[in-house]
């Protein structure tokens, strides 16, 4: 009797630790990398709160897109949200080629990325990339990009310094996002053309009359800079630490779901976790998809106890 005492203890040792996540100790902080664009600190924002409903912990580092795959590569970050293929994959393939860097899946398609114009601008005759240098007077002979180090500008000074479409005597006006977007605002309420880098998802596309340029397939993709936006991940680490893995292996966005994050963030004023808790609050109907499979820290079920919480 007292064997069997011992067996049934061991069992239920066993079993109260398989209801464990058996993931390192390490796995409970997730780190991730951010490149302060509009779109990646909403997903950013989303998935952290998901994380703190199954008892995680979450660190954010903003950083350029060199920056960030370096310290993917290194081990310093765990998670990045904002792969831009096609024009971000110069930046990813010497770190993919080495498997030091990985792409767990594209968790958001139809997404766009190049060079755009206001409406009047382009209903004047700028409809492409090719058209630009032709406006060269009215536009100062300049493009505005975003914050240095990021991909797209990285795009615009490759052709400008390999005199692409005749753009050699341009320049590239370097800001943050909301400083280009400022300029962007400025320019079409004096009515004066300019070329800048637009995409969507993004809020910009609804706040302004703007039409995207065409003829950028070699630079920025075909179809007026179609684009899709993938997760990465250090090396293995879906597999080190596997709850958090399989959430980054569900989850998937949308263009309405990040326009709308994006609207909260830039046009009412919401801090981002605030954003991204109500908008879990009301839309508690994608968490069956993103949370299958999923546990807590604690090993209970993840969709039963992120519902209730964001229910409250």
């Amino acid at each position: 009797m007292i064997f069997y005492k011992k067996i049934a203890f061991a069992i239920g040792l066993l079993w109260g630790c398989s209801a464990l996540a058996q993931e390192p100790g390490s796995c409970r902080t997730v780190r991730f990398a951010e490149t302060g664009w509009t779109d990646i600190v909403a997903t950013t924002a989303v998935t952290s709160q998901l994380l703190h409903a199954l008892g995680y912990e979450t660190r954010n580092y903003l950083l350029s897109v060199p920056v960030t795959y370096a310290a993917l590569s290194l081990g310093d970050a765990d998670v990045f949200l904002g792969y831009w293929k096609p024009s971000m994959t110069p930046d990813l393939r010497p770190y993919e080629d080495n498997g030091t860097v990985e792409t767990v899946r594209f968790n958001l398609i139809e997404a766009r990325y190049t060079l755009a114009v206001p409406q009047f601008t382009y209903d004047a005759g700028l409809k492409s990339i090719g058209d630009i240098a032709r406006f060269a007077d009215r536009l100062d002979s300049t493009i505005y990009g975003v914050e240095p180090g990021n991909d797209g500008n990285r795009v615009i000074l490759s052709m400008i310094a390999n005199d692409n479409y005749n753009l050699g005597k341009f320049r590239l006006i370097e800001s943050a996002e909301q400083a280009m977007l400022s300029e962007v605002e400025a320019r079409i309420a004096s009515f004066q053309p300019i070329v800048f880098l637009g995409w969507e998802p993004h809020p910009m596309n609804s706040r302004f009359k703007m039409a995207y340029l065409a003829g950028g397939d070699e630079f920025f993709g075909s179809d007026y800079g179609r684009a899709m936006v993938g997760t990465n991940t250090r090396k293995g680490y879906v597999q080190e630490c596997y709850n958090v893995g399989r959430l980054l292996q569900n989850l998937v966005f949308s263009i309405d779901m990040e326009n709308e994050l994006m609207s909260k963030i830039l046009d009412h004023g919401e801090e981002p976790a605030k954003a991204a808790d109500t908008w879990l609050r009301e839309n508690t109907a994608v968490l069956e998809l993103w949370l299958n499979g999923v546990k807590t820290w604690h090993g209970d079920d993840a969709f039963s106890a992120v519902k209730v919480l964001f229910s409250k």
